[in-house]
């Protein structure tokens, strides 16, 4: 049990010293926006473009691991909008939902977690899953809104926007550079390497605070939201888990890239649909919540996993 609080402590330390400047005023409001787009659009990036440029061929097939992910993830994700829309909800506000049902922060707590405990290895599945998350269930939701928000525009129009929307993404980008590079099998000079070094480190500590940063803002809570909310949370915590164990198993997946699967289906809800809803102007109450809720659940649900899977350090 030590040894799993070993690896978690650091990255809620991060989190919560993130949450304690907000909250003292020691770093003010506007760098929480300032600093999240620091790691969105060059330590991710380049962590993401590192890790997929030094990629094995071997390393990438990984069928049995990138289905019980991602089926999972669509799974979830459009069951709760579903149910979303079966309760009155609008196509928007659905589709947000079912993001915070299954939009794992692999991103941000997915690597510094099982880098901590699978080592290296873990770093190409990590990057697999935040491709993902990503390209399946952030573009599902930007199609869905702009749907509900353009149900009347020419289909061709509404795929250019989304489209155009999904090209500028720096998180899609760089894995998809670094790909193409590491295929040309040319080395990356010494001193474009230690650039990426440099900038990729500081993605994951820096992401940690961000979080930390961002949970710091008050933000009121009607009981109804609450309800919501936890529903929501456990949906997070508990189901998506689940259901990635079961079809992990049934694929017969690698004991240790299932329960790296596992793991980081596990991950509490990222903020990226926190900044969907916002940038589309979309109540963003229960999303905050349910960020929240299942930043502070994974405290106990990650340890809990970690020993139910035998994840007790790098092996």
């Amino acid at each position: 049990m030590l040894s799993i609080l070993s690896i978690v402590a650091p990255v809620f330390a991060l989190i919560a010293a993130g949450y304690l400047c907000r909250r003292i005023g020691v770093i003010g409001l506007a760098a929480v926006s300032e600093l999240n787009r620091f790691v969105v659009y060059l330590a991710l990036p380049a962590l993401l473009f590192d890790v997929m440029a030094h990629a094995k061929p071997s390393e990438l097939a990984q069928p049995g691991f990138i289905i019980a992910y991602g089926v999972t993830c669509g799974i979830v994700f459009y069951g709760t909008l579903g149910v979303s829309l079966l309760a009155g909800r609008p196509l928007g506000p659905a589709s947000i939902d079912g993001l915070l049902g299954s939009y794992a922060n692999t991103a941000y707590m997915g690597f510094p977690v099982l880098l901590m405990v699978f080592g290296q290895d873990s770093l190409v599945p990590v990057t697999l899953t935040s491709i993902i998350t990503v390209c399946v269930l952030f573009a599902s939701s930007i199609v869905l809104i702009e749907v509900g928000r353009h149900s009347a525009h020419h289909p061709l129009r509404l795929a250019g926007k989304v489209g155009a929307s999904l090209a500028r993404n720096p998180l899609l980008i760089a894995p998809a550079l670094g790909a193409l590079y590491g295929a040309t099998g040319i080395g990356l000079p010494t001193a474009a390497e230690t650039f990426l070094k440099l900038l990729g480190g500081a993605a994951s500590p820096l992401a940690l605070v961000v979080i930390g940063l961002f949970l710091a803002e008050p933000r009121p809570v009607a009981a109804a939201e609450a309800r919501t909310a936890s529903v929501l949370a456990a949906i997070k915590l508990f189901v998506q888990p689940a259901l990635t164990w079961g079809l992990a198993t049934a694929l017969a997946v690698p004991p240790r890239l299932a329960a790296m699967a596992v793991l980081l289906s596990a991950m509490p809800t990222g903020t990226g649909p926190f900044m969907l809803a916002e940038f589309y102007r979309l109540p963003a109450v229960v999303t905050s919540a349910v960020i929240l809720l299942s930043t502070l659940g994974s405290l106990v649900t990650l340890p809990l996993l970690m020993i139910a899977l035998g994840a007790t350090g790098q092996n």
